[in-house]
């Protein structure tokens, strides 16, 4: 079965022979094979009303799969210092409260970062005014800095060289939010992990959390380039099937939400067959029907049906599908052949 999962990997290490009639560069062809097309959320549907649906968000936090070890794990905090950690003696109801705390702790830690649509260029031009070409060879950008005011809704008009007052780009608002209103971690130009070079080498080396928590703090949601960086990366994982790294991270959720959105599911749910998480399994077909208004027989979380109907009819990759499925058959009826055994071993059927 992992022989269709790797198939595409396989593809991608085959070494390529320079040809004197047909010369063609190894590297470009790798390149061109591990190369990703950005999926934004674009205008023609906003993915906001589904994703902040109360009954969505439960799917996207059971398909995460809250693990407290791995919510609090290390992380990379560059020159931050960790806290000297302290022990304590607990009586077993101190203990139970410290453990509902560590939950609502880790509640806040996996928030979700919001999906929405990718936002409209603004190219709105106030007013011609052909009297002031001339006067100044630069043009000058007016800011209402008052506070209390949304950065989305801030005035920022920009006055051009030959007199045109127009409304500032997406560009140059997020440059001028930052400069008076900076908000922690990020910068005023766009770094450079982002750029495709140094993005495609933390890909390849997995630093999925770090590219992902690093486009929140620098990106809004509605950012192009958000959305590009985490398509990207969404692509990256759901093509070499580590989606085990995100797990219990707040950008798991994005993550299936983003897959099933553009109809690609298929790695993630042959994932959740094989590591015999059926539950999470019908889950995911719970958000896709949501999504896609269809329903599938989803209703007992251990049933296989369901599964059954979406591998038959929406399916890309139909026969590894098939073959975890009847895996996972075979396992489950090995093991209650073991357990009828067992029972009988000891008189007990």
């Amino acid at each position: 079965m992992s022989i269709f999962r790797n198939l595409q990997g396989i593809l991608t290490q085959i070494p390529f022979k320079y040809n004197a009639i047909y010369p063609v560069h190894m590297n470009a062809c790798l390149i061109r094979l591990l190369s990703y097309v950005p999926a934004e959320y674009g205008p023609e549907r906003d993915p906001a009303p589904l994703y902040f649906n109360p009954e969505v968000q439960s799917l996207l936090k059971s398909l995460t799969r809250v693990n407290l070890d791995r919510v609090f794990r290390k992380r990379k905090l560059g020159d931050k210092a960790l806290e000297i950690p302290t022990y304590k003696f607990m009586t077993d109801e101190q203990l139970q409260e410290t453990i509902e705390e560590a939950k609502k702790r880790a509640d806040e830690l996996l928030q979700m970062p919001p999906v929405v649509q990718v936002r409209k260029p603004i190219d709105r031009i106030i007013v011609k005014d052909p009297a002031l070409q001339g006067l100044d060879s630069s043009r000058h950008i007016f800011t209402d800095v008052s506070f209390g005011i949304k950065d989305s809704d801030r005035l920022i008009v920009i006055r051009e060289p030959d007199g045109t007052l127009k409304e500032a780009d997406w560009a140059v608002r997020d440059r001028m939010n930052q400069l008076y209103f900076p908000k922690p971690c990020r910068s005023l130009k766009m770094p450079r992990l982002f750029q495709e070079e140094y993005l495609s080498n933390l890909l390849s080396h997995k630093e999925y959390i770090f590219v992902l928590d690093r486009a929140c703090t620098q990106f809004e949601p509605d950012n192009p380039d958000y959305q590009r960086v985490t398509s990207i990366t969404y692509q990256h994982i759901n093509d070499n099937d580590d989606f085990e790294i995100l797990r219990s991270t707040r950008h798991f959720g994005p993550l299936a939400f983003y897959l099933t959105w553009f109809k690609n599911i298929d790695n993630l749910l042959l994932e959740l067959i094989e590591t015999a998480h059926i539950d999470n399994a019908n889950n995911l077909l719970q958000l896709y029907g949501k999504i896609h208004s269809v329903q599938y027989n989803t209703q007992e979380l251990q049933s296989l049906e369901g599964i059954t109907e979406y591998i038959k009819t929406a399916a890309q990759k139909k026969g590894p599908l098939e073959l975890a499925v009847q895996a996972y058959k075979d396992l489950e009826r090995q093991r209650n052949e073991l357990k009828q055994g067992i029972q009988v071993a000891h008189g007990l059927a």
